[in-house]
């Protein structure tokens, strides 16, 4: 049994710990619109109240992006991870415990602020821990349990509420979630050089160079370098991302207004497209590693798994939406979903790969597109609708920015990283402000050089 145990590679508990962070916080984050109901009758709000609710997480999630990556950068994930789970952790159980509307958006809004810097933080914790041909993988299989979350939300938590009631849903769940926190304090370290578990064979498998987690701490953010190395990224995950919002907030609407389906089979038929994105997730890491494995060409593992994604769903999508039958609709349904998240794993791992050290910056910079998509998307597909009077014309808005997204995805390339861009101004002698990095040195050094190119005038 102890040898048994040895053999399970610490970076794979570490794996498996940070899936069950992104599982929890999912239902953290979804419970609202299944407990949405029950607390608009207790309290007596209007539509517009619980509509408010609902959307007190999206923009501080979206502010975060940036701000828990870059600190994630600065301070490490470790720290940074463990104080957003504890303020998302404290607001899921406090939630249980709301009497008004504004108790209830003050709690929003702190979720949002714990779980926006969350997932950028979880892909700086992969820097140093995982190895570029399994990063896909790590990638794919937490924001499947994260999908996963989103499935089990409305069985889990009817389930309790059928016996003790909405408060006591997210009483259960912060204490989750709080357990989690410790169970991370005890699991994970900022880098291998800082584990008492790990071996030095794992740590040479993984490729981390003694030292390297501190110098990252010390090196100054290259904005300017991770903007133009991120900004077609985040494009295309915007364009992921409107579709996956219409997904979350609009498919129930959907299934039920325009395909006829009552409750008992909304509950199915909704879970279904969600279940095959967990399946997605997984694969989309697996198979870009395995093109990275087999090719050596990193950029063609990562953009030809975009593509495919992107335009899988976008050849399931089309029909869908002219689709007579309502079953037929809900496969189609079901397998665009499934195309658009094989894409997921990809565009989580592209920081990893283009920023390196600063993954954790570059993943909120990425993951802003989602969250800008997540305040716009389902604003303007509900607009839509209203005005069209048909779910068609917003569907084939967002099929036409699935080309758009296909289109900007081959021209992501992963050669062109910031590492190689700061290597060659070190080799250029090139420094802020165009200058030779001679002159940034101090005097000693600046005369020393002075001497070894002309020693013979400067002793005459």
């Amino acid at each position: 049994m102890e040898t048994r145990i040895r053999r399970v590679k610490t970076r794979h508990i570490i794996l498996a710990v940070m899936c069950v962070m992104y599982f929890i916080s999912y239902i953290d984050r979804v419970n609202i619109a299944v407990a949405g109901p029950l607390i608009r009758h207790e309290m007596g709000l209007t539509t517009v109240q619980l509509g408010l609710v609902f959307s007190a997480f999206a923009y501080p999630y979206a502010a975060m992006q940036i701000v828990g990556g870059w600190l994630a950068d600065k301070y490490g994930p470790k720290v940074v991870l463990t104080v957003l789970s504890l303020i998302w952790g404290a607001a899921t159980f406090a939630t249980g415990f709301a009497g008004s509307v504004t108790t209830l958006v003050l709690l929003r809004f702190a979720l949002g602020i714990g779980e926006g810097g969350a997932f950028p933080t979880a892909t700086r914790a992969f820097t140093y821990w995982m190895p570029v041909g399994e990063r896909g993988f790590a990638q794919g299989i937490t924001h499947s349990f994260a999908r996963l979350g989103g499935a089990v939300t409305p069985p889990l938590v009817l389930a309790v509420v059928a016996t003790g009631g909405w408060r006591d849903a997210f009483i259960l769940l912060g204490v989750a979630s709080l357990a989690w926190t410790v169970l991370y304090l005890f699991v994970f370290t900022n880098s291998p050089e800082q584990n008492r578990r790990i071996t030095p064979e794992e740590t040479a498998e993984i490729g981390y160079r003694t030292g390297d987690c501190d110098r990252a701490k010390h090196a100054a953010t290259p904005w300017r370098k991770l903007i133009r190395r991120m900004w077609l990224v985040t494009f295309v995950d915007f364009c992921y991302g409107w579709l996956l919002w219409v997904y979350l907030t609009w498919l129930p609407s959907y299934l039920r207004e325009s395909r006829g389906f009552d409750l008992k089979q909304l509950a199915l038929f909704t879970a279904l497209p969600l279940l095959a994105g967990v399946i997605g997730d997984t694969l989309g890491g697996v198979v870009s590693d395995k093109i990275y494995k087999v090719t050596g060409r990193l950029r063609f593992a990562r953009c030809a798994v975009l593509v495919v994604g992107m335009g899988g769903s976008l050849a399931f999508l089309l029909p869908m939406v002219s689709a007579s039958n309502p079953l037929t609709a809900v496969l189609l349904l079901s397998a665009s979903f499934f195309f658009l998240e094989i894409t997921n794993p990809v565009l989580w791992t592209l920081p990893l790969d283009i920023a390196g050290k600063y993954a954790g910056t570059a993943g909120g910079m990425m993951n802003t597109g989602f969250g800008v998509a997540g305040m716009v998307s389902p604003v303007v597909f509900g607009y839509l609708i209203e005005k069209s009077g048909s779910y068609s014309l917003p569907f084939n808005i967002s099929a036409g920015l699935l080309a758009i997204g296909i289109v900007a995805a081959l021209f992501i390339d992963t050669t062109k990283t910031v590492e190689a861009d700061e290597e060659r101004e070190r080799e250029a002698g090139v420094q802020i402000g165009g200058m030779p990095a001679f002159l940034h040195a101090g005097p000693a050094v600046r005369l020393e050089r002075h001497h070894l190119r002309r020693p013979l005038r400067w002793r005459k």
